[in-house]
């Protein structure tokens, strides 16, 4: 409320400088780190003493599965980092039409939630040069992986650096893919 008691609305638009109409301590694009900025993040992190915890993936369309997989994640550690693939890398992944939102919007969505502490977009396929900067204490990925059907590189990358890789089960029948199936049913 302002001064005269009225309710004031204060509305985002992406690419917008929003700095002055923050009106409390919490502002998600705070949680959103540069890449060129993220090996500078990861030392600052290092310093606190606190456990890093890391996954990586397009979350294109958040749904149950997602916030489930990435709240389980969190509590392995002090802090979750979440690596999104850039909208050409999504693409490259998940085929034509993907992704539906772009990589400012999915980045912006995760910092959003509660469970994660920063979030980077990167550029590639794959997730080992992100993983090599981010240098997890612990590397989380979905139960559809096993370690010998991970990718090796980003095994390896984790592992060089002293890293724990563990595995937590998807939460049956939600996915982006499904969730895009029943849409297009409507």
């Amino acid at each position: 409320m302002d001064a005269k008691g009225k309710t004031e609305h204060f509305i985002f638009r992406v690419g917008e400088s929003v700095s002055h109409r923050q009106t409390g301590n919490v502002n998600f694009r705070n949680k959103i780190i540069d890449w060129d900025k993220l090996p500078e993040w990861r030392k600052a992190f290092r310093a606190s003493g606190k456990k890093l915890v890391v996954t990586n993936g397009c979350f294109d369309i958040l749904h149950l599965g997602h916030v489930t997989y990435l709240e389980n994640a969190r509590n392995f550690g002090d802090a979750l980092l979440v690596g999104v693939n850039s909208d050409d890398a999504a693409r490259q992944l998940k085929g034509a039409g993907r992704p539906v939102n772009s990589e400012t919007d999915r980045a912006s969505v995760l910092a959003a939630l509660q469970s994660v502490d920063g979030v980077c977009i990167f550029m590639d396929t794959t997730a080992t040069k992100f993983l090599a900067a981010a240098q997890p204490d612990i590397y989380v990925k979905g139960g559809d992986y096993t370690l010998e059907t991970l990718n090796q590189h980003e095994r390896d990358a984790v592992e060089s650096a002293g890293g724990k890789i563990i595995l937590v089960p998807l939460v049956p029948g939600k996915s982006t893919t499904s969730l895009l199936k029943k849409i297009s049913r409507l």
